[in-house]
């Protein structure tokens, strides 16, 4: 399958809208102020100060990528070809298929651990909690899967980069309490599930568990969960800054930075005991100091969410949730 390296996606994302219109289809531009613009095919959209935003949808970003998958349509590899096209800059860095994931130095190449097990994996999920829906969905697109760890069934959690590669796999034993991570993974690129109809909000867990538990619990309150951005950050460690405040954790500082256009507030879901607590106070001054609002929304009950999902959400209250709607 074709990829797109990091560092080409990170040149495609500096192509700004306006910069694009200008000198691919001039003509699509309508000025509505000595600063703003809106667009002749939409003139909801207006496109300001770097960035541009599609009133009559909700819909906003600040890159000519953006616009061409949110407004137009096109596939995330379809828009970057196009990009690359108009930009003999950086078009000698084509899409192209890897022979191997290069590894930054001390660490090994990744690769997704092999597929197999995957009733086990799909069985344990249901023990969490998850619902089989859920769980349907992203075992179909190959997110969650089963796999052997030493002869032991595990289920992996994928993390992707902003072009769909696989760049982390996390793996929670399906029998056992083992957690870790499949050798090679980069942590940046966490388990995330960024969201069909973004809303702004971006929902962050501690785990990919407490992620799909969210999920499950905003469907059986009828809600539709693939309109709702999620990051699992793997943990809670918190790094410090430069100036010696703490800092973003490496998964949600760069799902910020690949996805910060779509960010309008962030939720911490972590977890509700003393180092959840403390992690999410920490997060949220990191947070406001960059500009990006953050609320901390601890489970209500239960030391996390997965643990609010199966005690609130058991069997009989889902059968009486039902009912009631």
């Amino acid at each position: 399958m074709p990829y797109i390296p990091p560092e080409v996606v990170s040149e495609i994302k500096r192509i700004d809208l306006l910069t694009y219109l200008r000198e691919r289809e001039p003509d699509e531009l309508v000025r509505v102020s000595p600063a703003a613009f809106c667009t002749k095919e939409h003139d909801s959209l207006k496109i300001s100060n770097g960035k541009w935003y599609w009133w009559s949808r909700g819909i906003g970003g600040r890159s000519a990528l953006d616009f061409l998958v949110k407004v137009r349509g096109m596939s995330f590899l379809d828009a970057a070809e196009h990009l690359l096209e108009g930009s003999p800059a950086i078009s000698p860095a084509r899409l192209r298929e890897p022979p191997e994931r290069a590894a930054p130095p001390g660490r090994q190449p990744f690769r997704l651990p092999r597929r197999c097990a995957d009733d086990e994996a799909a069985r344990y999920l249901r023990s969490r909690g998850v619902s089989e829906s859920v769980a349907a969905e992203l075992m179909s697109r190959g997110d969650v899967y089963g796999t052997l760890r030493k002869g032991s069934p595990h289920a992996v959690f994928v993390g992707r980069d902003p072009s769909g590669a696989p760049r982390y796999a996390a793996l929670r034993s399906c029998r056992g309490s083992y957690k870790g991570e499949a050798p090679g993974s980069d942590k940046r690129f966490a388990f995330s599930l960024p969201g069909g109809r973004p809303d702004g909000r971006l929902h962050v867990f501690e785990s990919a568990i407490d992620a799909l538990s969210f999920a499950t619990i905003v469907e059986i309150e009828g809600g539709e969960w693939r309109g709702r951005a999620m990051l699992s950050l793997g943990g809670v460690a918190v790094p410090r800054s430069a100036d010696g405040g703490p800092g973003l954790p490496a998964p949600l500082r760069q799902y910020l930075d690949d996805h910060g256009g779509d960010v309008r507030e962030v939720r911490l879901h972590l977890d509700n005991d003393d180092a959840g607590k403390s992690a999410a106070t920490a997060v949220a001054r990191a947070l406001e100091a960059r500009g990006v609002p953050a609320r901390i929304a601890h489970p209500p009950a239960g030391k996390d969410v997965n643990e609010f999902l199966t005690t609130r959400y058991s069997r009989g209250a889902r059968a009486d949730a039902g009912r009631a709607r």
